[in-house]
């Protein structure tokens, strides 16, 4: 399945959870806080008032309670409108 995110929408492939401290120690699922990082997979053209300044394969941090969560093909996913990215990572 292919998604592509339309006008400033931008689909963002979210990091996995981490499941051990640095120490070794478990964390159990209802601990684990949701990830805001993930990796750019589609960009959206744009609208004439919001310009993208992403592109595929940015490494991304967004807004702890934005966009759609959508799973395809095992692998879950993110949508979000371009204001709720918060900065790219280098």
């Amino acid at each position: 399945m292919t998604i592509k995110p339309l006008a400033d929408r931008v689909l963002v492939k979210m990091e996995e959870l981490q499941e051990k401290t640095a120490s070794g120690l478990y964390i159990p699922q209802t601990a684990q806080e949701k990830t805001q990082i993930g990796v750019v997979v589609a960009v959206g053209e744009g609208t004439e008032d919001v310009k993208m300044n992403v592109k595929e394969g940015d490494r991304v941090m967004h807004d702890k309670y934005a966009g759609t969560s959508v799973k395809a093909d095992g692998t879950e996913y993110l949508i979000l409108s371009m204001k709720d990215i918060l900065a790219i990572i280098e």
